[in-house]
């Protein structure tokens, strides 16, 4: 077997072991568990050993590309470079460390078997996404992918989660059409859509408004998968009600699809483009700032941590609007947002599995109820912990060292350009990092600081001492040490992965070394942990937090929830448009339309029977005129008898038997005549005969009996 198809290999395995999977469940569901187990494990053994093969040499160009032909017409094609590289390793590992957890999640859940089916079909879809080499390819997995998450959203099957993934196929779907449109539109101006083929064509394209609207049609698309805003609406909804090892992999690595297709359409079709980088940089501050404002507000484990995810998005969406403004000089760019990228992926790994075991044996995710389940419990504390460190932002951990280059690079650009803009995106940067700050230490001391206002639920915490088995155990505690390990040998690791990435943004140079902590980028860190502090004593111990009654003689303060029911976008705008405003449009449309067709099919069949009645009348008199004037009939030779021999013989038959009528009765009427009253009704009826046979409403007459004829002639063939 060639090597190059062990691309092909990787993406449609996980398809085969997902109906393999299924088939094995109807009869041991035991044995499925562990062979959808060995498919996800066998996977990450596989993009580990290419990741050890080809780290250290991989860069732009594709080190292995498969192409499997006739399918789909143009064929699917693969490709493994750096950044593909990077993203299938994390997606791989990813996978085997949730599936090793959903044995002991969904231990007491139904549809067990349909879930694993659709785990390991997006596993598949997924890998077909990160190692496609052209944005057909990427189209086609992606839709796939699409559908095949959807029915995770789906899996409880209740209300809020089927509302939810309607939500979300709805966004998907709409998403996916506008981006094909996107897609028809490239391969009409440039004639391919091979990723690595688009950079130069772009750049000769002398239309370039034609490609902007292709460029954007492709961004509604990507963004929507990706969470960005405004069609950021599913993910807070979808990760509630999805099941942790769903809501890890959605939020970890799907939204990274998203990303990855932003990444191809920002730096091949609008390379150094700044236009095109100011559109993302404000979508990313809009959407960095939105989540993590949301997320503040949120009184809910998992919607937080996926309000938290857009957040993480917009930063991400931050780094490559940065990629575009700072032109070739943006190593800080490329970098942060791609350190940023992996960053994010392990922390939500490790943050929706502690949330899924913290549901497994609270069955609820609201922080009151939830409250004081982690006190007694140092693993999970500690996992936790690292995670909300890591994503703070704190100096020692990878999110500091991403969230540092992404805040480099505005800095860089601000000292360009001197812009009071940029200086606000700097401060919305810093804010935002001080938002995050705050409601991941608001989820922390909730969980594994206070105690629960119930004693007797309190107690109940802290005597379950076997809270997660071993397996799941590995999956958690093995997750955050790879994200420690990782965060720590910053220079070893980080840097390196970086490099070896960087080539997919076409970034040649590696750039100035980073002094990660010299004082100039610890103040930034700083200063979005004092906004964090302020945010979280002074914003949520304070007006997001109430006393309520325990008891007659006891009260406590609890979390709740002051979002505005009704400043809901979903609710507020996208249903009522979606689902009143245009099919309202659309019916006033057609019953203007229908209007107009009654009133024509009123007044037209008037105006035609006034026009060929005028034109009928002309033209009879245009043939009388000319037939007395110009074509004026000779005299005739001789003059014929009245009548002919018929109206002779008939009248004469009647004026006889008129005779006898009057002899027999005596009767003095007046005598009628009738041989000459047959003569004139008979040259009476021939002439309106010849008038009729020589109009034009005679000929048009016969053109519609033949024409109705010929109509039944066919509908009876």
């Amino acid at each position: 077997m060639k090597e190059s198809l062990i691309l092909a290999f990787l993406v449609f395995f996980p398809f085969l072991g997902g109906i393999a999977a299924c088939i094995i469940g109807n009869t041991n569901e035991k044995a499925r568990d562990y062979f959808a187990d060995i498919i996800c494990i066998l996977e990450c053994v596989i993009m580990v050993v290419l990741f050890a093969k080809y780290g250290a040499h991989v860069g732009e160009e594709g080190v292995l590309s498969c192409t499997v032909s006739e399918i789909c017409g143009f064929g699917l094609h693969f490709t493994l470079d750096g950044f593909r590289l990077i993203y299938a390793t994390v997606a791989a590992l990813m996978w085997m460390m949730t599936t090793i957890l959903s044995r002991e999640y969904f231990t007491h859940h139904g549809n067990r078997n349909r879930f694993y089916l659709f785990l390991l079909l997006t596993l598949g879809a997924t890998m077909g996404v990160f190692l496609s080499e052209d944005l057909y390819t990427t189209f086609i997995f992606f839709e796939i992918m699409s559908f095949t998450s959807y029915v995770w959203v789906a899996q409880e099957e209740n209300e809020p989660s089927l509302r939810a993934a309607a939500t979300y196929l709805a966004v998907a779907v709409i998403g996916g059409m506008v981006m094909l449109m996107g897609l028809f539109m490239v391969y009409n101006c440039l004639g391919t859509l091979t990723i690595s083929e688009i950079l130069p064509l772009a750049a000769a394209y002398e239309n370039k408004k034609l490609l902007y609207a292709a460029g954007i049609c492709m961004l509604v698309g990507f963004g929507a998968k990706a969470g960005a805003f405004p069609l950021h609406i599913w993910l807070p909804k979808a990760h509630p009600v999805a099941p942790a090892p769903a809501s890890a992999l959605l939020s970890g690595i799907l939204t990274k699809t998203g990303v990855f297709g932003i990444l191809a359409v920002s730096c091949n079709l609008f390379l150094h483009d700044e236009k095109w980088g100011e559109l993302i940089l404000a979508i990313g501050v809009c959407t960095m700032f939105g989540g993590a404002f949301l997320a503040v507000f949120s009184i809910d484990l998992k919607r937080t941590l996926a309000c938290s995810s857009m957040s993480q998005i917009g930063f991400i969406m931050v780094g490559v609007g940065m990629q575009c403004l700072l032109g070739e000089e943006n190593a800080l760019a490329v970098h942060g947002t791609l350190l940023h990228m992996v960053n994010h992926s392990m922390i939500k790994l490790v943050l929706f599995m502690a949330a899924g075991v913290i549901f497994m044996n609270t069955h609820a995710l609201d922080l009151n109820e939830i409250r004081g389940f982690g006190r007694k419990k140092p693993l999970l504390m500690g996992i936790f912990l690292i995670g909300a460190l890591t994503i703070g932002g704190i100096p020692g951990l990878g999110g500091y060292i991403s969230k540092t280059l992404l805040h480099e690079s505005i800095v860089e650009y601000g000292h360009e350009v001197h812009s009071m803009v940029i200086t606000a995106v700097e401060w919305i940067f810093l804010f935002s990092g001080g938002l995050t700050l705050a409601y991941m230490t608001k989820l922390f001391v909730a969980i594994f600081v206070e105690k629960n206002a119930d004693d007797k639920k309190q107690q109940k915490f802290d005597a379950k001492k076997k809270y997660m088995n071993i397996e799941s155990t590995f999956a958690l505690a093995g997750s955050a040490l790879l994200l420690t390990i990782w965060g720590v040998c910053s220079g070893s690791i980080m840097d390196p992965v970086a490099e070896m990435g960087q080539g997919f943004m076409h970034l040649e140079e590696v750039g100035e070394e980073v002094h990660y902590f010299s004082m100039g980028n610890l103040k930034g860190a700083m200063i979005s942990v004092i906004i964090g502090a302020v945010v979280y004593f002074g914003v949520i111990r304070t007006l997001l937090m109430k006393e309520e009654a325990v008891s007659k003689k006891r009260t406590t303060r609890v979390y709740i929830n002051a979002w505005p029911a009704w400043l809901d976008l979903e609710n507020l705008i996208y249903r009522p448009v979606l689902l009143q405003v245009i099919p309202y449009i659309s019916m006033v449309v057609c019953r203007i339309f229908d209007k107009m067709t009654d009133t024509l099919g009123k007044v037209l069949p008037f105006v035609g029977l006034v026009f060929f009645r005028i034109f009928d009348t002309s033209t009879d008199g245009v043939t009388v005129f000319l037939r007395k004037t110009l074509y004026k009939d000779s005299p005739l030779p001789y003059e014929h008898p009245e009548g002919d021999f018929f109206t002779d013989a008939v009248g004469n038959f009647l004026n006889g038997t008129q005779g006898v009528w009057r002899k027999v009765f005596r009767r003095k009427a007046h005598k009628k005549d009738y041989v000459h009253r047959l003569a004139m009704q008979r040259e009476g009826f021939w002439l309106s005969v010849g008038l009729i046979s020589r109009s034009l409403s005679f000929g048009l007459l016969l053109v519609g009996v033949g024409f109705l004829l010929t109509m039944i002639y066919l509908l009876r063939a």
